[in-house]
C-alpha cells in the first residue's frame, strides 16, 4: 500500500468530525487539473488492436493454452472495441487504470502509478455509440494516486492516499474526493471537497441513498461517511482491508488477515468466512456478489465461490494457464467480474479468464489480450479489461437484444464447424450468438443474432448472403478482406464491421434494409463496374 501525498491546498474547513483526522474542505490548487485539449482526449482511444477477439482454450496436459484447430464454432463473439491509453505527463508517464465503474452511457476509470512516483487520474468514457467511444473529460492529479471510484447522481466519488506527515492540512493517509460531473464533464466551478480517514491508504469504495462507505487500508477502518457533507457517522477498525461490496442491504468486507466479514448498517459483525490464502502484502483483492455466492479473487490460488449465508467452500477456480515466460508472482488473480452468468478472471500475466457460471463454474478460455490483465469489470454488453501500460481495453460481448433473439426465434440456431462453408446449392439460415474461423458462401446463407469471423469472408460469384444483427471480421493489426464476386448480393439489416478491405466485384449488390444498418470498413472500399450500393446506412469511417 502507498502512502500518498496529497497537494498543499487552499483549504475552507467545513467541520470536523467524530474522528479527530477528519476534515472536509474544498480544493483550489493547480496540483489537481483538468485536460482542456481535445486532441489529447481524442487520441486517448487507440483502435490498433481492435476487432474479433479469439478465445484460447486450456491445454490440460502442458499447463498452455493453445487455439484449437477444432472445427466446432465457439459461444462468446467477443470484439475490442478500442483501447483507451493512460493519461500522460510531465512527471506522470507510469499510470496504470486502477478502477472502473459503468453507469449508463459512461465509464468512471481511476488511474494510480506503478512505482515509487505518485499520481493519478480519473477519466469520463462515453460508451453510448460501441462504435465510438469518446473520452470526454479528464482529471490530474499530479502527486496522489486514486485507487477506486464510483459514480452516483451528478458525482465521482474516488478513493485514494494522502501522506499526513508531509501535507500542512491532513491529519490522516486515507481520503475521499467528492467531484461534481455534469453531462459527461467534470464541473470544478464549486471545487473538489474532500473527507479524510485514518488507515494506510484508501482502496475501496461502495455508495448508499445516503452515505459513502470506504476501506482505508491496513491499520485501517471501514467508514462511513455523510453522502453530502462528507462528514464521518460511523467507523470500525480492520487489520489489513482491501475491498468491500453491498448486496441487498449486507456489506461485506476482505480482510486479509482474516477473510470475509459481513455487516449489517451498524457495521456489527453478523458472520463470517475465514479463507485460508496468501493475500500478499499491499495487494488490492476484490470480492462479488452473485445471488447467494460471494466470489473472492485469492491471488496465486485463483478465485474462490463461497456461500454467503454458511461461509462454505462451493469451489475453487483456478487460473487455467502458467505461461512460462511470465514471473510466477505476475500469475495471480487480481479481480474478478460477474456479468449474468458469465465469470470473469483478471489474472495478471496469465491473462482475462472467461468463465460459464452455472451450476458449477466451467472455464471457457483465455481471451486475447495484450498485457497484464489487472482489474476487471463488467456490465451490460461491456467488459472493461485494465491491462497496465496497454491501457484500458473496451471489449463487446456483442450480446443479442431481446428484440433481435425475439425475430431470430424461428430460424435454427448454428451449432456447426467454425469453417462456416455454404455449397452452390445450399440454402441455409441460422440463428445464434457464435464465433467461426472462416465463412464463405457459394449459394444462399442468412444469418440473424451476433457473429464474429476471425478470418476473410468470401461472397462467390451469384451467390447471396443476407445478415439480421451484427458481423464483425478480422482485426485491425490482422487485417482480412469482405469480398463480393462478380454479381453476388449481400442485404445488411444492422451492423457490419470489417477490419480490411470491402470488395464489390462486377454487377455486386449490397443493399442495405431499414433505417438504421451501419457499416464501419477501416481498409478501403473498391467497387467495380456495374456494382450498387442502396439503402440508408450510416458510415461510420466515411469510406462510400
Amino acid at each position: 500500500m502507498k502512502r500518498i501525498l496529497l497537494p498543499s491546498l487552499f483549504v475552507l474547513i467545513f467541520s470536523i468530525s467524530c474522528s479527530d483526522s477528519t476534515t472536509v474542505f474544498v480544493d483550489g490548487d493547480d496540483d489537481i487539473q483538468m485536460e482542456t485539449n481535445t486532441t489529447v482526449l481524442d487520441n486517448s482511444i487507440n483502435y490498433d488492436d481492435s476487432g474479433v477477439l479469439d478465445i484460447y482454450e486450456e491445454d490440460q496436459n502442458i499447463g498452455v493454452q493453445s487455439k484449437s484447430n477444432d472445427e466446432q464454432a465457439g459461444d462468446y463473439p467477443l470484439t475490442l472495441v478500442a483501447q483507451v491509453n493512460p493519461p500522460s505527463f510531465n512527471g506522470g508517464e507510469n499510470l496504470t487504470a486502477s478502477h472502473v465503474h459503468i453507469v449508463g452511457d459512461y465509464a468512471y476509470v481511476s488511474y494510480n502509478t506503478i512505482d515509487s512516483d505518485y499520481v493519478g487520474g480519473i477519466d469520463i468514457i462515453y460508451i453510448g455509440d460501441p462504435l465510438r467511444p469518446r473520452v470526454t473529460s479528464r482529471l490530474y492529479y499530479l502527486n496522489a494516486d486514486i485507487n477506486s471510484l464510483k459514480f452516483d447522481n451528478g458525482f465521482v466519488y474516488a478513493a485514494g492516499g494522502v501522506d499526513a506527515e508531509k501535507s500542512v492540512t491532513a491529519l490522516a493517509n486515507s481520503f475521499v474526493a467528492k467531484i461534481a460531473v455534469s453531462n459527461g464533464r467534470f464541473n470544478l466551478s464549486s471545487g473538489i471537497f474532500y473527507g479524510f480517514q485514518e488507515g494506510f491508504v484508501a482502496n475501496d469504495i461502495i455508495i448508499t441513498p445516503s452515505s459513502v462507505i470506504m476501506t482505508s487500508g491496513r491499520d485501517g477502518y471501514v467508514t462511513e461517511f455523510d453522502k453530502n457533507s462528507l462528514e464521518i457517522t460511523n467507523e470500525t477498525p480492520y487489520p489489513d482491508l482491501r475491498s468491500l461490496a453491498m448486496n441487498d442491504g449486507q456489506i461485506a468486507v476482505l480482510d486479509a488477515s482474516f477473510g470475509v466479514r459481513f455487516l449489517d448498517a451498524n457495521f456489527a459483525e453478523t458472520r463470517q468466512i475465514p479463507i485460508d490464502s496468501d493475500f500478499r502484502l499491499a495487494d488490492k483483492r476484490t470480492l462479488d456478489f452473485s445471488d447467494e455466492k460471494v466470489v473472492v479473487a485469492e491471488g496465486s490460488k485463483g478465485a474462490g465461490i463461497y456461500n454467503t449465508a454458511t461461509g462454505a467452500l462451493i469451489e475453487h477456480v483456478p487460473i487455467p494457464i502458467n505461461p512460462s515466460e511470465v514471473a510466477q508472482t505476475n500469475i495471480v488473480t487480481n479481480a474478478t467480474a460477474l456479468n449474468e452468468d458469465v465469470l470473469l478472471m483478471a489474472n495478471g500475466g496469465a491473462g482475462l479468464c472467461l468463465s460459464e457460471d452455472n451450476e458449477g463454474v466451467d472455464i471457457v478460455g483465455i481471451i486475447e489480450l495484450q498485457g497484464s490483465i489487472n482489474y476487471v469489470a463488467s456490465k451490460g454488453d461491456y467488459i472493461f479489461a485494465a491491462s497496465g501500460k496497454r491501457g484500458l481495453q473496451i471489449i463487446k460481448m456483442n450480446k443479442p437484444s431481446d428484440d433481435l433473439a425475439a425475430r431470430c426465434a424461428d430460424t435454427p440456431r448454428y451449432s456447426g464447424s467454425a469453417n462456416l462453408r455454404v455449397g452452390a446449392q445450399d440454402e441455409l439460415a441460422y440463428s445464434g450468438s457464435r464465433r467461426l474461423s472462416n465463412m464463405s458462401v457459394d449459394g444462399a446463407l442468412l444469418l440473424c443474432g451476433t457473429w464474429t469471423v476471425r478470418n476473410a469472408v468470401d461472397i462467390s460469384a451469384n451467390a447471396l448472403f443476407e445478415l439480421r444483427g451484427t458481423l464483425v471480421t478480422a482485426r485491425n493489426n490482422r487485417r482480412r478482406n469482405f469480398s463480393l464476386a462478380e454479381n453476388a448480393t449481400v442485404r445488411i439489416e444492422g451492423d457490419l464491421t470489417v477490419y480490411g478491405d470491402l470488395i464489390l466485384g462486377e454487377n455486386a449488390k449490397l443493399e442495405f434494409l431499414g433505417d438504421n444498418s451501419r457499416i464501419n470498413i477501416f481498409g478501403d472500399v473498391q467497387i467495380e463496374e456495374g456494382a450498387t450500393v442502396t439503402g440508408d446506412f450510416d458510415d461510420v469511417q466515411d469510406k462510400f
